[in-house]
């Protein structure tokens, strides 16, 4: 082998990971929708836990970043230690698909059918029709089928390349003494296991290991223990991700390990049992590694996944519990480049920060009628953690906004920047209900009848408003299921004529309180009362209202919420009669009195 058959296997070897790479990637991307309902089926039982992990990883042909998925479920408190078990032998099965793929390189034959599936063909095939889709075709699924199916020709073209490029390695002395040290089983163990871990894939790994096997000079005694290594070194990326992650992750990643390592064993002592019978000296083929390398994963789940428990049991004795309470990240970083999970997991987030929020603010509206030392340090308390998820969420949501989204993804990633503050702020006005709260307990503040008759009113819009507000914003956080989403887009339809409403209530409150003052009625401290309490109100509506606007747009580019705003008000439609109907729910008393 000279200089230019190194640089020829280098290239072949370059195109085959690419390929492969963009296989993943575009696969991942594609599958988005899909791995949100997928992320939704978690669960404790093993085996839909098996069913989940092969499926996510056959979607997305990667154990290695489905292994890495699981780690971050986990340590964000997703998934316990025992659903995460059947999850990993899952997805250990749904990898070896991509081997039968590759195992195409090895058909032979003239006729029609057998050429057409040799990779040179399937590839140039491939190639065009992707080549098609990417560059001439405008939507985005299509753009993105095009990209599955370049990655697809370019692994396939690459693996044909790579066979040719390792050819004459057959007939080099060095290669049958290579393969000779790797038919000890150590030795081959450990070699498998470096490529796997420097390749940080293991179908890549084993794609690799086919292509040795289609030089017709790599025998089964070597194969198959570089396999197993293959597999065992495929738990580098778990590993990698458990490093400062909480106790269960990290015992998440060292199931992946007991099972590959078991696993192993298993095989390879039913393989030298009986290797005597089936000629372990025999060339490997590449339909045989894929049939070794599912039947090893098949084996080692169906022995294995009884015995979860098992391996749990050994990852707790040798990952010890941390100090203190278990601790759980919400935004888990390691979850970044699956986009569609961590976007799905940011907005469950956000909806927790939503949800807290009212209530706080729901909360601080009680503490004005009776004041109560616990619940005002809760909403003090609240207001602390809401402010840490706005941070949170703020570098999780750019961190994300960096990686490769779709559209959809996009849109839902830049709807939450432009609403989490609102929900935040909400929570700042919860603080400074408290506050007018504790002036009032201070003061011995007593409001008219009249007057706490008019608060009453104002209060039960701004409750409306917030359940409205919280149920539309599942519109931009929660990706909701057809019915659920009908009545966010109602809720969400019904924000803004309710903020008008709120505006005119504030209003006509802050004027029956003048006229009260003039006629000498009112005072002018608990005007100023009156005047902080319903200018708290108001801005919490128009935080409803941005947050509203914002639903409604999810599905465009554009977020101009005060162009938006203007003309729900001035298109007519149904607006008129949602007004309308706002008004006549929360009409103020007109019976007269003083504050």
């Amino acid at each position: 082998m000279d200089l230019f058959d190194l640089l020829a296997l280098l290239g072949a070897l370059a195109v085959f990971l690419y390929g492969m790479d963009l296989l993943s990637r575009s696969l991942e991307k594609q599958a988005g929708p899909r791995l949100q309902r997928m992320l939704a089926g978690l669960t404790e039982d093993p085996l839909r836990g098996f069913a989940l992990g092969l499926a996510v990883t056959a979607a997305i042909q990667s154990s290695g970043s489905a292994t890495v998925m699981v780690v971050g479920f986990v340590n964000s408190g997703l998934l316990g230690l025992h659903g995460a078990v059947g999850v990993i032998l899952g997805s250990n099965v749904g990898t070896t698909l991509t081997a039968w793929i590759l195992s195409l390189a090895g058909v032979q034959g003239t006729g029609f059918w057998a050429r057409l599936a040799q990779p040179a063909c399937l590839g140039a095939a491939l190639a065009f029709a992707g080549a098609v889709l990417y560059l001439f075709c405008r939507g985005e699924r299509r753009r993105g089928a095009g990209a599955i199916l370049l990655g697809l020709a370019l692994m396939l073209g690459g693996m044909g390349s790579l066979c040719a490029a390792l050819r004459p390695l057959a007939a080099l002395p060095a290669f049958s003494v290579l393969t000779a040290f790797l038919s000890h089983p150590l030795a081959g163990v450990l070699a498998g296991a470096l490529v796997s871990a420097l390749l940080q894939s293991s179908a890549a790994a084993v794609g690799v290991l086919q292509a040795l096997a289609l030089t017709g000079a790599m025998p089964w005694a070597a194969a198959v223990p570089v396999l197993m290594g293959v597999n065992i070194g495929s738990c580098v990326p778990a590993l990698l991700a458990g490093i400062g992650a909480n106790a269960n992750a990290r015992r998440a990643a060292a199931v992946h390990l007991y099972f590959n390592l078991l696993g192993a064993a298993l095989f390879l002592a039913l393989f030298y049992g009986v290797g005597t019978a089936f000629h372990t000296g025999a060339p490997a083929t590449a339909a045989g590694v894929a049939l070794a390398h599912t039947g090893f994963n098949a084996l080692a789940a169906a022995v294995l996944l009884p015995a979860g428990r098992l391996l749990e049991k050994l990852a707790v004795l040798t990952v010890p519990d941390e100090a203190g309470p278990e601790r759980f990240q919400l935004l888990d970083n390691r979850l970044l480049n699956q986009p569609a999970l961590a976007v799905r997991r940011a907005g469950d987030v956000a909806g927790a920060m939503a949800a807290r929020a009212r209530k706080s603010l729901v909360q601080a509206m009680s503490l004005t009628r009776r004041w109560d030392d616990a619940l005002a340090a809760e909403v003090s308390a609240a207001e602390e953690r809401i402010d840490g998820w706005e941070d949170a969420l703020g570098t999780y949501l750019l961190l994300l906004g960096r990686q490769s989204l779709s559209i959809g993804e996009s849109r839902t990633v830049s709807a939450l920047l432009h609403t989490v503050n609102d929900f935040e702020r909400i929570g700042d006005h919860a603080v400074n209900l408290c506050a007018c709260a504790q002036e009032i307990r201070e003061k011995e503040a007593v409001f008219s009848a009249q007057a706490r008759r008019d608060l009453d009113v104002l209060e039960r819009a701004v409750q409306d408003i917030l359940t409205r507000t919280v149920t539309a914003f599942s519109l931009i956080a929660g990706a909701p299921a057809a019915p659920a989403r009908a009545a966010a887009k109602e809720a969400a339809a019904g924000v803004e004529p309710l903020e008008q409403t709120i505006d005119e209530l504030v209003r006509a409150i802050k004027a029956r309180h003048v006229l009260r003052l003039r006629q000498g009625q009112c005072s002018l401290e608990l005007g100023f009362i009156l005047t902080d309490l319903v200018n708290n109100y108001e801005r919490v509506a128009d935080h409803c209202s941005n947050v509203a606007a914002a639903a409604l747009s999810a599905d465009t580019d554009t977020f101009d919420t005060h162009d938006y705003l203007e003309r729900m008000r001035t298109a007519g439609g149904d607006y008129p009669a949602r007004l309308a109907a706002c008004r006549k729910q929360y009409a103020l008393d007109t019976t007269g009195g003083t504050l």
